[in-house]
């Protein structure tokens, strides 16, 4: 069993490394190459990339339905080879509407892979292992962009000709990741014989299901919290702050580089004590971060400027490891089996929506008041740590403990039907 658990892993952790080190390559210069290929401006590009980004939710709820009636697995293969397809088409793009045209598919793709993943991942490995693989899968992806963003470094210093070694690369990798992930079979099927449950249980059982709604909720201000690394902090340090732009990307390397080294050796403590207990407490860590950016208001320069930079960035990701991969083992136990990819696909809307809206809400609230936009972060996620400890009697035992009382770890990999109770 093992051996299988390892053969497993080592497979689903290769297609994570390579579908990283695609979207790594591709994700920083997404709005450079429309505005290279189309001559549009990036404002106008940019608009073109949103819309699609919000009419690709739909394929949300639309995710969440096949999950359960077909497999995780089916869902996240077709998502890849959906957005593979895309991404061999991107050179043909000469004018906006065919870049609508193009991005669409990713965008559905974007949009149906995070419940897909999170699926897949409870139904190959359960118990303390579901942490285990998880923080694995976020240390590595970590690593993996980073390469991918070199790799893109590398190809564009060969001319113009190297955007188009991106795009193609990252096409070649999202087919890979699909052939490697392709061959990892779960032993038991996501949903009972006959998908009765699926279709006529719907979204309705989602609806009824008060305690993960309360999850699901919960999460919004922590996902808001998640965006202002990339949205709000680059503009508060340079504009408010006064910081040179050089910071910015030295305070996101700390971030990245603290993930892919400590996620794992955290995990292994974290995996001893409740889920909720660490998300509660990464949610609280955000909240003591975003305090700190707003009593840094009151520096201009010098030191304690940069210290407290450092300090509330480093604050930032301890929050971040505790609660990332913990987070997703919770939510991924404590949704049925049989309904798992409704579940899930509802819980991800509180990551999609503030994602979709984060850029125009945190900008907002900074032009507004840049002390009032963190403390207002800070007072959300803390309650959204005590919201989550109030739940905890309301959850699922199994989804609570990793381990539970007086039970050993439980696998499930292939060949294998051990089960958590």
């Amino acid at each position: 069993m093992r051996r299988r658990l390892s053969s497993v892993r080592s497979t689903y952790m290769l297609g994570m490394v390579v579908d990283a080190t695609g979207s790594g390559m591709y994700v920083p210069l997404s709005l450079l190459y429309f505005h290279h290929v189309t001559g549009l401006s990036l404002t106008r590009v940019g608009v073109i990339v949103t819309t699609a980004s919000v009419i690709g939710l739909v394929s949300n709820p639309v995710a969440g339905i096949l999950i359960d009636r077909f497999s995780a697995r089916a869902v996240l293969v077709g998502g890849y080879v959906l957005r593979a397809a895309a991404f061999c088409t991107y050179p043909l793009v000469h004018n906006g509407v065919v870049m609508f045209a193009v991005v669409l598919p990713v965008a559905l793709g974007d949009t149906s892979y995070p419940p897909a993943i999170q699926s897949f991942v409870a139904e190959i490995v359960r118990g303390t292992e579901r942490d285990k693989l998880l923080a694995l899968q976020r240390s590595l992806r970590n690593a993996g962009l980073g390469v991918g963003g070199l790799i893109a470094g590398a190809a564009l210093a060969i001319g113009d000709s190297g955007y188009y070694v991106v795009v193609l690369g990252a096409a070649a990798g999202y087919l890979l990741s699909a052939g490697l992930l392709s061959t990892i079979r779960p032993s038991a099927p996501a949903q009972p014989a006959g998908g009765r449950v699926s279709r006529k249980g719907g979204y309705r059982m989602v609806a009824r299901n008060r305690p993960f709604l309360g999850l699901t909720l919960l999460n919004i201000p922590t996902a808001f919290g998640y965006m202002v690394l990339s949205v709000a902090l680059p503009v508060y340090l340079t504009r408010n702050l006064d910081a040179p732009v050089s910071l910015v990307g030295f305070l996101y390397a700390v971030n990245t580089v603290g993930i892919a080294l400590f996620q794992i050796p955290v995990s292994r403590v974290v995996v001893r004590y409740r889920r909720t207990r660490a998300v509660a407490l990464g949610a609280s860590i955000f909240a003591l971060s975003f305090g700190t950016f707003a009593v840094l208001g009151r520096l201009s320069t010098g030191a304690a400027l940069a210290v407290g930079v450092f300090t509330a960035t480093a604050a930032f990701t301890v929050g971040e490891l505790l609660h990332g991969a913990t987070a997703s083992a919770l939510v991924a136990q404590a949704a049925p089996e049989e309904t798992r990819g409704r579940h899930l696909a509802v819980y991800q809307l509180s990551w999609a929506v503030p994602i979709a809206l984060a850029p125009t809400v945190l900008t907002g609230l900074l032009s507004v008041s840049a002390t009032g936009m963190w403390l207002l972060l800070a007072a959300a996620t803390a309650a959204s740590a005590l919201g989550v400890l109030r739940l905890e009697r309301t959850l699922p035992a199994a989804a609570v403990h990793p381990v539970l009382p007086g039970a050993a770890p439980a696998l499930s990999t292939t060949g294998s039907t051990r089960k958590v109770a």
